[in-house]
């Protein structure tokens, strides 16, 4: 039976030499992952019925959303994890001045590999669909669960075939530009409970930056998880990561495979792009925004916080300065990205541009700390959601982009195309 790459490897962790869409499974977990948010509702239940791990190498804890502690009530959460940790020996803790941002810092620290089934109380984790695993965001009791088991309950999903035509995208063109336009054309909820497979020629020459913005924003389609074919950008990068990866496995999908659906994109012609408050599906040039100010500026996240994000802003930021109007916050998304940047002298251009440049953290992203505004206050932002009251006050507005235009539109005070600077 032909079957999709999340068929593969859904078929192959629940024992069964072939799935299709709509059948329920019991599948075996490669790796569990929470938060400092999502894992204290998991621990409590866990401790309820007296569990024990499974395997303490698979599971992983990331305090990342109010860390460093912005409260006594995120202290006190932090700290459950940390008695927890110790407790049961968990292996894979990233405390704060050790790792990051969980969806940056577990690829790069080589603990998600092709073929994988991951689940993780967090929306985001279907990120690590860039690496070719099956990766898909589950609530905190069935985290608990998972825990205990080793296993998770899940249904096979659709597949929707997204492909990707073209040779070069125009200048200042990303990942994060590609999948506005696509969540724009298949809506917020037109993937729901599916799996979004990126595939084309256009596709094989993205950096896995790009991939890993593209997958991390197929929740908000509503997707269940979004997925990638390994290539050779795919194994150089896990050659490059602790878990020096080369074992060569079959993470493609078969020819013949069905699809619920197919969308194609002419991706030459993009333009960069904006989406409007309150859905990441309000996407359009942002030459068609450039009357809306701003009072601040985010550059970071699970989405945008990589390397390659603070290069591109850099390279808009140097030499010139944040508007006085506009309060410009930079993330680095893991302590790695945030030293690499350092060396690079990347954090030198944001400071004399009169940025602020925060310790690795979700806190704004959110509305939870680091970044939060008032009533009335715009924002645009390199994150994910802009949802009604998602980074602060209800009456707060946030529009989505690439680093390069959010950072042209600090220098400017209202949202700006890069090329204007």
């Amino acid at each position: 039976m032909a079957m999709t790459i999340t068929e593969k490897i859904l078929a192959a962790h629940s024992g069964k030499k072939s799935v299709f869409p709509g059948k329920l499974i019991e599948a075996d977990v490669s790796l569990i992952l929470a938060n400092d948010i999502t894992a204290p509702m998991a621990i409590d239940e866990f401790e309820k019925v007296g569990g024990k791990l499974f395997n303490p190498e698979k599971i992983v804890l990331v305090p990342d959303h109010f860390t460093p502690n912005k409260d006594l009530k995120s202290a006190a959460q932090c700290l459950k994890l940390r008695d927890f940790v110790k407790k049961n020996k968990v292996k894979h803790y990233f405390e704060v001045g050790r790792g990051g941002i969980e969806h940056v810092l577990l690829p790069d620290e080589g603990l998600v590999l092709p073929g994988d089934l991951i689940i993780g109380a967090d929306s985001h984790t279907c990120t690590y669909g860039a690496v070719g695993a099956f990766a898909t965001g589950v609530g905190s009791t069935d985290i608990a669960a998972a825990m205990i088991t080793g296993k998770v309950w899940l249904k096979v999903p659709e597949t929707i075939k997204l492909i990707y035509h073209g040779k070069k995208l125009k200048k200042w063109v990303t990942g994060k530009d590609l999948i506005l336009h696509t969540i724009r054309d298949i809506g917020v909820e037109g993937a729901n409970y599916q799996a979004m497979e990126f595939c084309g020629e256009m596709v094989s020459r993205l950096d896995m930056a790009a991939r890993f913005t593209m997958a991390n924003m197929a929740i908000e389609a509503g997707a269940e998880n979004g997925i990638f074919e390994v290539d050779k950008k795919t194994t150089s990068y896990l050659n490059s990561t602790p878990a020096h990866y080369r074992q060569e496995i079959a993470a493609a999908s078969d020819p013949d495979a069905s699809y619920c659906r197919r969308r194609e994109y002419d991706c030459e012609a993009l333009e960069p792009q904006v989406a409007a408050p309150p859905l990441p599906s309000n996407a359009r040039p942002v030459l068609e925004f450039t009357d809306v100010r701003i009072d601040q500026a985010l550059i970071g996240s699970c989405t945008n916080g990589r390397i390659e994000d603070l290069r591109l802003a850099a390279e808009v930021l140097s030499g010139r300065k944040t508007h006085p109007d506009v309060r410009l916050i930079i993330i680095p998304a893991t302590q790695k990205v945030y030293l690499q940047a350092l060396k690079e002298g990347l954090i030198e251009i944001f400071i004399s541009s009169n940025g602020v440049v925060s310790t690795p953290t979700c806190g704004p992203c959110l509305g939870g700390h680091m970044g939060i505004l008032a009533r009335g206050e715009v924002a645009i932002a390199t994150t994910n959601r802009n949802f009604i009251g998602r980074m602060g006050h209800l009456e707060s507005k946030v529009y989505l982009a690439n680093p390069a235009i959010t950072a042209a539109s600090a220098i400017k005070g209202r949202i700006a195309h890069p090329d204007e600077v």
